[in-house]
């Protein structure tokens, strides 16, 4: 059987305050495609989407939409297993999920953990490979639904998922045996990268899940990591983190983009390949002096981050890159040499001079030393109030 395994879609998300709306429909038409038109003919039996489906709980009208669309173009190709992440709200996502055809499952509900969705019966009845959706197990909830004893578990992520396997390996014992078992997961597992577009999932300090928590199952689709990957897990176990469709952080730039087709067969290895998405923008980080960077250009049409090195704040700073690249995400000063921030030059312990004074001002307003013309100026200006001030009337 073949498994196309994505995740972390998070539609309705901006980019530095950039609307990706259209951008995420342009990836997810990608996914479609590849399930409509496989490029090597084999047809994809189901679409895994792991979690993170939206950005945010209640999403934006537009991004619920967009995956009714993308919905509806996949199931007329393949089966749908949707399960809920960290980032979406499991009642919102999962209302209706009784009324859906076979084509689609949705699973949110802590309650159905441990209870497969079959594929590819055999003309027996049994099935060849059996997927276990877990919809994001927070630990909150689930330590008091998943207790096997009544007794809340621990209240950390590496227990609740430890309990929800126990759960998945009770009902993969009762399969007949040959039955492949697939896992689609939302969690940190330990020996995974992160980027810094991923929502914190730490509770009571801790936010990983070992990879040996999935042992004795053929694949684990993992999401929540934005990079694909696959930790090390034990043998005859892969998992795999598929990413997300699209970058969504500038720490995400060297990421290949990709889903990724899974191919499981009766007493064989799982095959993973990665199968890149174009990405609709191109993205950069560009570094140097304001006339430096608009000379480039290489990168007009790309989402750019860029640090200008000018010693001194160039005037109308974002409008004139605006004016170069457009599609500008971010813009920086950095003065070249500039300390890094929280550093600090030491003064002296007595009340600090007017000199002194002068000095820690320009650092601190451009993260460089103060040129000795500058000080000059400021001292005079200095004494010259000062003179000012002493003067009947004055102040």
């Amino acid at each position: 059987m073949r498994f196309l395994h994505t995740s972390d879609w998070h539609l309705g998300r901006t980019l530095h305050g950039v609307d990706l709306l259209d951008a995420q429909r342009d990836v997810l038409e990608q996914i479609c495609r590849l399930v409509a038109q496989p490029p090597d003919g084999v047809p994809v039996d189901a679409v895994l989407i792991a979690g993170d489906v939206y950005d945010r709980a209640v999403p934006p009208v537009e991004a619920v939409a967009l995956f009714a669309s993308a919905l509806a173009d996949l199931i007329k190709h393949s089966t749908v297993i949707v399960t809920a992440g960290n980032h979406d709200s499991a009642i919102r996502l999962g209302f209706g999920a009784e009324l859906f055809t076979e084509r689609l499952r949705v699973r949110t509900d802590l309650a159905s953990v441990g209870r497969p969705v079959l594929l590819g019966s055999d003309p027996d009845g049994s099935a060849q490979v059996a997927v276990y959706p877990l919809p994001y197990l927070d630990p909150d909830a689930a330590r008091v639904v998943l207790a096997p004893d009544g007794q809340p578990l621990e209240r950390s992520h590496q227990a609740v998922m430890a309990a929800a396997m126990e759960r998945v390996r009770h009902d993969l014992a009762s399969l007949p045996a040959g039955t492949r078992s697939v896992v689609m997961a939302h969690a940190f597992v330990v020996g995974g990268l992160p980027s810094e577009s991923e929502r914190s999932i730490v509770v009571g300090g801790v936010d990983s899940v070992a990879a040996g928590t999935f042992d004795g199952m053929d694949y684990v689709a993992l999401g929540h990591l934005h990079g694909a990957q696959q930790p090390r897990g034990s043998a005859g176990t892969t998992l795999r983190y598929s990413g997300s469709p699209l970058r969504y952080s500038f720490s995400e730039l060297g990421h290949a983009k990709s889903v990724s087709m899974v191919d499981i067969e009766p007493d064989a290895p799982v095959r993973v390949t990665a199968v890149p998405l174009r990405q609709p923008r191109a993205m950069a980080e560009l570094t140097g002096t304001l006339a430096e960077l608009l000379a480039d250009d290489r990168h007009a049409e790309d989402w750019v981050r860029l640090t200008v090195t000018d010693r001194s704040r160039p005037d109308q700073l974002f409008e004139r890159v605006k004016s170069r690249f457009p599609h500008v995400l971010q813009v920086l000063h950095l003065p070249a040499g500039a300390r890094p921030a929280g550093t600090s030059t030491p003064t002296a312990a007595l009340a600090p001079s007017p000199r002194q004074l002068g000095a820690d001002f320009v650092e601190h307003v451009t993260g460089l030393a103060a040129l000795d013309l500058e000080l000059d100026l400021f001292e005079q200006a200095y004494q010259a109030a000062a003179i000012a001030e002493a003067r009947p009337g004055g102040g």
